[in-house]
């Protein structure tokens, strides 16, 4: 499936608790990002499902390795079925002796919930795997564990599920993190725009909801943007609604090409908002990653890149030794420097947010206002990336996975307290 490496011994043992245990979405993708060759993972997976088609577990690492390769369709059917046959799945990190993890989450790709694997890297917590639906009616029967976590992400596909959750958790008995699904179906990127539209230090462009149809009016000069939201006007970022990682989103200079890419985009429903131009004085476009637990931030990543749309794996971080030297100091001195000058920012973000766990993608204006793109609670955030090339992110992520699981101690003792 994957040959550009020599293949790798299994990478760990498939000890199965009661038909539970997966490998899960951080070793999986892990793999794959390190080029691996996970076909004899994969053939392995797929003897045990011929064997025993009841092999949940099987087939739900199937369903990872297969939406790791970009084969998302494939990958959801297999899901699909996993979860159809079973609720429950665990992921066990190191020896399984810190805290239990329970996550409600969807099916879905890698950003329907809070990656949640992968900020327990490195240590020793059992993280549960609850899959919920419109279809469940009460949460009973869960597996043991010390805190639960609320892990589905916003999307349009997950708002009524959103709805469905924010009833069951007021119901439910017991510490839970982000508990308040209300707070995250809110997080939609007109929603955010409209929360931080009157805070001083930030920017957050806003942003509307236009239809397909009436893009078009405008495209063909029979309507004004202004008609479509007060005082836009190009140039204009677009994109499709429920869209991540710049997935379809386009710079708009003038109607003919609103038109063209109305054409190749048929989608109902459009995000509309005005490009912010948000070089550095060094000529790149800077774009943090930065991730909030408990009311503090951690720097997850920064990138550098000549295009306005900056992904992190396409801006030659990894050519440029000069970019990963400015992303060093940025992380470093991260608390000392960036947290500082946009602590009122930070703030407020926390204010309007008031979720335990959330992260944005965000930049430094040069008017010192800090430019928010998005705020999530489904951000990947990783330890992947190759230590010997990028040896000051491990101190880092370090600090972040360790900040995660500290909450999570924090909310189990605080419950133990409480019950006591």
């Amino acid at each position: 499936m994957l040959m550009t490496k020599a293949p790798i011994a299994d990478p760990a043992p498939l000890n199965m608790q009661a038909g539970a245990r997966i490998l899960g979405m951080r070793k999986i993708v892990s793999l794959v990002y390190a080029g691996h060759d996970v076909t004899p993972l994969w053939n392995e997976l797929l003897q045990r499902v011929t064997a025993d088609p009841t092999a949940a577990a099987a087939l739900l690492d199937m369903a990872i390795i297969l939406q790791t390769l970009g084969r998302g369709d494939e990958a959801r059917q297999i899901l699909k079925s996993a979860v159809q046959m079973r609720r429950d799945y665990c992921v066990v990190h190191g020896n399984g002796t810190g805290p239990r993890l329970l996550a409600f989450v969807t099916e879905g790709d890698f950003m329907a919930n809070t990656p949640l694997d992968f900020l327990l890297a490195g240590s020793d917590c059992v993280l549960w795997l609850r899959y919920v639906d419109l279809e469940t009616s009460v949460l009973a029967d869960l597996p043991e564990h010390d805190v639960a976590f609320m892990a589905v992400g916003e999307s349009t596909e997950n708002a009524p599920l959103l709805a469905h959750m924010q009833t069951l958790l007021a119901k439910f008995d017991g510490p839970v993190m982000n508990r308040n699904p209300g707070l995250i179906a809110r997080l939609t990127r007109d929603g955010v725009s409209g929360m931080l539209a009157n805070e001083p230090s930030i920017l957050s462009p806003s942003t509307c909801r236009v239809s397909h149809a009436d893009l078009m009016v405008v495209a063909t000069h029979a309507k004004q943007l202004d008609d479509c939201a007060p005082g836009l006007a190009y140039p204009l970022v677009v994109r499709p609604i429920s869209t991540h990682a710049g997935n379809g989103m386009e710079r708009i200079t003038d109607s003919a090409e609103l038109a063209a890419f109305l054409k190749a985009q048929p989608v109902p429903e459009l995000y509309v908002a005005p490009f912010i131009d948000f070089r550095g004085s060094d000529g790149y476009y800077n774009k943090q990653r930065i991730v909030f637990i408990n009311g503090k931030a951690f720097a997850s990543h920064m990138a550098l890149s000549d295009h306005w749309i900056v992904h992190y794996l396409s801006a030659g971080m990894e050519q440029s030794a000069a970019k990963r030297a400015v992303e060093q100091a940025w992380m470093e001195n991260f608390d000392q420097d960036f947290a500082l000058r946009h602590k009122e920012s930070f703030a407020a973000l926390c204010r309007h947010i008031q979720l335990d766990y959330f992260g944005i993608d965000c930049a430094e204006l040069p008017d010192g206002r800090l430019l928010v793109f998005e705020l999530d609670v489904a951000m990947v955030v990783h330890d992947m990336d190759d230590p010997i090339v990028y040896p000051y992110k491990q101190a880092a992520m370090r600090k972040l996975f360790d900040g995660f699981v500290d909450a999570v101690r924090q909310r189990a003792a605080a419950a133990l307290g409480k019950a006591s």
